[in-house]
């Protein structure tokens, strides 16, 4: 078994042999559709994760599989017709890049399977009726973001104490965001944050939205998980740095400059993802492949960014670090 399957809870039935796994491979040219909410450049690394997990396991482009690649560019209102697109082409599976690509997915057909690598509730987003028996024709990862988003502002308040109002910026198309809020609300109260949801939809917004916060007098900021904030994650630290904002994110955006960042491998979701287009391709169905949860998450401190803000980052945080950027 690939090493990297062992990161995952909820695995199905082991990988064959080499050989066999290579008598497997369908003879003819299967067609994959990738439908995205934003860019295609702003994908680029998951894009990149997923097709080197189909190589892994076999998948040569141009040889047994075709891409088509559906991108919404950040206008999610184009979503249903990329959609319906690519159930008229009838793709063997679609590869979902977020909640509002899958929603789409779901809307156009069920009866071609759809892998989503990243998402949040499944369950309570009624996208599957299980997680050991999805049931419908939708499969893959779930991210439960609301437990991540409680842990990682527990995390933010221990790594700066002194914060007591934080910007919460959230996607206003994100199907999860209310989950994603009543988690923070509850962990909010527990830690006697007082918490100002701003809500954008594109990069165009993000300015506005930190003009709101400096009026709003919110001295911290929490990113929520969502592939528009982690296609434009530098633009976003650099706005909260220039607003001496302390910010906590996804794990990859504190790599991109954030304070903190909480969270799973991102590119290691979608290169498992072609575990699950692998499965289905040789004739799995997704009703019956369980979904996942990813049971490895990192904690990151940019201690770049910390000394730039002048904080100071106590000890004991720092030895919880999982990465720990200088």
């Amino acid at each position: 078994m690939n090493r990297r399957d062992t990161v995952f809870a909820l695995l199905a039935l082991g990988s064959a042999p080499l050989g066999a796994r290579a008598q497997q491979q369908p003879a003819k040219v299967a067609r994959l559709g990738f439908l995205i909410s934003e860019t295609l450049s702003g994908q680029a690394s998951r894009v990149e994760a997923l097709r080197s997990g189909l190589r892994e396991r076999g998948y040569v482009e141009g040889k047994n599989i075709a891409i088509e690649f559906r991108p919404a560019d950040g206008n999610y209102d184009r979503l249903p017709a990329l959609a319906a697109e690519l159930a008229r082409l009838k793709v063997d599976v679609i590869v979902a890049f977020g909640g509002k690509a899958v929603l789409a997915a779901r809307a156009a057909t069920t009866t071609i399977p759809i892998v989503v690598p990243s998402s949040g509730d499944p369950v309570a987003m009624g996208l599957v009726s299980g997680l050991s028996r999805p049931g419908g024709n939708i499969t893959g990862i779930a991210m439960y973001g609301q437990e991540l988003s409680a842990k990682r502002m527990e995390l933010f308040k221990e790594a700066v104490p002194r914060i007591t109002r934080v910007a919460v910026l959230l996607n206003s198309a994100n199907p999860s965001k209310r989950l994603i809020l009543e988690a923070r609300d509850t962990v909010a109260k527990a830690l006697k944050l007082e918490l100002h949801p701003f809500e954008v939809r594109s990069p165009k917004e993000f300015g506005g939205a930190f003009a709101a916060m400096a009026e709003r007098r919110v001295d911290a900021i929490v990113v929520s998980a969502d592939t528009l904030f982690r296609a434009h994650a530098s633009e976003i630290a650099v706005l909260a740095a220039k607003q001496r904002l302390p910010s906590a994110g996804a794990k990859e955006y504190a790599e991109a400059g954030g304070l903190i960042g909480y969270g799973v491998d991102d590119a290691e979701l979608y290169r498992r993802g072609a575990y699950f287009v692998d499965r289905i391709l040789k004739g799995a169905k997704p009703a019956d492949l369980p979904v996942e949860q990813p049971t490895r998450l990192e904690f990151v401190v940019n201690l770049k960014t910390a000394k730039a803000l002048g904080i100071t980052i106590p000890q004991l945080v720092l030895l919880r670090a999982d990465q720990v950027i200088e």
